[in-house]
C-alpha cells in the first residue's frame, strides 16, 4: 500500500479530522486514535448496532484506538511517546488546545523536523476569527453555499452531505501525502492548518469566479444551473428524474425525444447562453411533456439517445445501483461486538482493482500502548533529541 510503514497518530473527533485520518488508514497507514476516556462524541450518534454506533465506525475504520485523560500528566506523556514516534500527527481541535495541553507544533516541531503535523479547525489557525469554534452547518454558511443552496424563494437549506467536514478532510489527507512525499525524498516535514472555512470557499470555485467576473453574487436555482439547460431534476408522471444536455449535441438530443413542435428552432434556446438564460420558459416547456409519462419512459428515451440522466435515487436505490455492485462499494464491516453490517469502502481502484480496505472499527481503548513499541525507524539528528 502507497503509504504502508507510515504512523499516524490522531487527535480528532466528530467528522473532519476522523475522515481524514481514515483515508490514509485506506492508503496503508497505521493509525493510532487518541480518545478521552469516555471515547469520540460520534460513538453516541445513532444508530447503534448492539450498542456500537455505526455513524462512528463509518469514520473510523482501520484504525486502533487508545483512551487517555489528556488532563493528566501521566496521559499526556504516554501521548508525546506516541507523537515522538510517528510520521504523522492529525488533530481538529480548536487552536490553541493542544498548545495548552504541551502537545503542539511549537513543542514537537523543532524535536521532529521530519513530522508531518495537521491542524484542521474551523477558520485556521491564526486570524481575526481563528477562536471561533464551527460544525458543517455554520460553515457552510459562512463559506456562501447555503447562499446557493436550495429554491430561488425558500429559506436557506444546507447541503444533505457534511461537504464542509469532508472537504476539509480531503484538503487535510492530500496534503499530508504530499508532505510524506517530500519527506521521504529527505525534506522537511511542516504544520498543516486547513481551515474549513477555506477548504469549502475553495471547492466553490464555479460560485466565487462568477462573483469575481461580475460583481453579484449567484444565487439559489435549486437544481438547475446558472450557465447550462436543461440541466435539471423534471417532474415525470410518477416521480421526478434529472437530465443534464450540457452542450448543444446533447440538446438537440433533448428536442428529438421530446418531440415539442418549434422547440428546436426557438431562437431563446438556440446557444447554452440563451437556455440558461430563458430556462424558466424551458423548464415550464419541458415539465408539462415530462408529465405525460412515467419515469422509466424518460430514462429509456434519454439513454438511448446519450443524453446523462438519473432517477433521483434514494441511498438504498444508490447502493444497489448495478454499477455500486460492479465497483465493489459495499464491504461488509464487523463491528468489535461481533455483529456484521457493512460499510462503502474507498471508491478508488488501483490498477483495474478496487483498494482493499481494513474495515474494522476500534473498540474504544482496545489498543495497549505496549503494543506501539517504537520502530526502528532512521531519523534526522534532530528528531532524536
Amino acid at each position: 500500500m502507497p503509504l504502508a510503514g507510515v504512523r499516524v497518530v490522531e487527535f480528532c473527533h466528530v467528522a473532519a479530522g476522523p475522515f481524514c485520518a481514515m483515508l490514509l488508514a485506506d492508503y496503508g497507514a497505521e493509525v493510532i486514535k487518541l480518545e478521552p476516556l469516555e471515547g469520540d462524541g460520534l460513538r453516541e450518534w445513532p444508530p447503534h448496532s448492539d450498542g456500537y454506533s455505526e455513524n462512528f465506525a463509518s469514520l473510523n475504520r482501520g484504525k486502533q484506538s487508545m483512551a487517555l485523560d489528556l488532563k493528566r500528566e501521566a496521559h499526556r506523556d504516554q501521548a508525546r511517546r506516541l507523537m515522538l514516534d510517528a510520521d504523522v500527527i492529525v488533530e481538529n481541535n480548536r487552536p490553541g488546545v493542544m498548545q495548552r495541553l504541551g502537545l503542539g507544533w511549537d513543542w514537537i516541531g523543532p524535536l521532529r523536523p521530519d513530522l508531518i503535523y495537521c491542524s484542521i479547525s474551523a477558520f485556521g489557525q491564526d486570524g481575526p476569527r481563528a477562536a471561533e469554534g464551527g460544525f458543517d452547518l455554520t460553515i457552510q454558511a459562512a463559506a456562501g453555499v447555503m447562499s446557493v443552496t436550495g429554491e430561488a424563494d425558500g429559506a436557506p437549506v444546507k447541503c444533505g452531505v457534511p461537504i464542509a467536514d469532508f472537504t476539509a478532510g480531503l484538503y487535510a489527507a492530500f496534503t499530508i501525502a504530499a508532505l510524506v512525499s517530500r519527506v521521504r525524498a529527505g525534506g522537511p516535514g511542516g504544520h498543516v492548518d486547513v481551515p474549513m472555512f477555506a477548504a469549502t470557499l475553495a471547492v466553490s470555485a464555479l460560485q466565487t469566479s462568477q462573483f469575481f467576473g461580475t460583481g453579484t453574487d449567484p444565487g439559489k436555482l435549486g437544481s438547475a444551473h446558472p450557465r447550462n439547460a436543461p440541466y435539471q431534476a423534471y417532474p415525470a408522471r410518477d416521480g421526478w428524474f434529472a437530465i443534464a444536455a450540457g452542450n448543444n449535441k446533447l440538446w438537440m438530443s433533448v428536442c428529438d425525444v421530446v418531440a415539442i413542435d418549434g422547440l428546436a428552432d426557438d431562437a431563446r434556446f438556440k446557444t447554452t447562453g440563451g437556455r440558461a438564460l430563458h430556462q424558466g420558459a424551458l423548464a415550464q416547456a419541458l415539465e408539462q411533456r415530462f408529465r405525460e409519462a412515467p419515469v422509466s419512459h424518460w430514462l429509456a428515451r434519454f439513454g438511448e439517445a446519450g443524453v446523462p440522466c438519473a432517477p433521483i435515487n434514494s441511498y438504498s436505490h444508490a447502493l444497489d445501483d448495478m454499477q455500486a455492485s460492479h465497483l465493489g462499494l459495499v464491504r461488509p464491516m464487523t463491528l468489535p461486538n461481533g455483529h456484521v453490517t457493512r460499510t462503502v469502502g474507498c471508491p478508488v481502484r488501483l490498477d483495474g482493482r478496487p483498494v482493499e480496505v481494513d474495515t474494522r472499527p476500534p473498540a474504544l481503548g482496545g489498543a495497549p500502548q505496549a503494543q506501539f513499541s517504537p520502530r526502528p525507524v532512521k531519523r534526522t539528528d534532530a528528531s532524536r533529541r
